[in-house]
């Protein structure tokens, strides 16, 4: 999956109130529960009905690794989806959302500046607008891509120019060869 959208979800699931099923079998009961059966499972899961009634029986533990992980990932997506909205709605509102990142960032500026590319560590709180704009970008499908241009404006505007109060001549931030990345609500 995509960097910035693992992130984001992660940061969500830090507010879950209960930790999610762990076991192969209450993860498949619980897809079964929310999907109304075992036919709509076995075909997100790309696998046979009988072989998610067996998991629901407990007459199967251990999943295969790639079956595993689709199990976990598709598990986590629907869990507390009330506690997530409401996550995602206070961040979006009054809260924002904090990234701690490293990676190489660069501007364009006007002639006479320093604008090289370095690598930077910065861990910056973005303001509820931004937090706003990287969540409907995420809901909406779109890419990577598209949620990095979204951080690295909002780093231009709150790291580069301080909310206006310097830089005023940037024009573009540029944020690639990212080492790292986590977000924080």
């Amino acid at each position: 999956m995509s960097m910035f959208g693992d992130g984001l979800d992660a940061a969500v699931q830090k507010a879950f109130t209960r930790p999610a099923p762990k076991s192969a079998g209450a993860q498949m009961r619980y897809l079964v529960k929310q999907l109304k059966g075992t036919r709509a499972v076995a075909q997100l899961l790309r696998v046979s009905q009988r072989t998610i009634e067996r998991y629901v029986k407990d007459q199967i533990k251990k999943p295969r690794p790639e079956l595993a992980a689709r199990l976990e990932r598709e598990v986590k997506k629907r869990w507390q989806p009330q506690i997530r909205a409401k996550a995602r709605q206070k961040a979006a509102s009054t809260g924002g959302i904090v990234i701690d990142t490293r990676a190489r960032m660069g501007y364009t500026a006007p002639i006479g500046s320093t604008d090289q590319d370095r690598i930077r560590h910065l861990t910056v709180a973005l303001p509820p607008q931004y937090a706003a704009r990287l969540f409907n970008a995420q809901e909406a499908g779109a890419s990577d891509g598209r949620l990095q241009e979204i951080a690295a404006e909002a780093l231009k505007e709150v790291y580069f120019q301080d909310g206006g109060c310097r830089a005023g001549s940037l024009e573009e931030v540029r944020f690639t060869d990212i080492g790292h990345l986590e977000f924080d609500l």
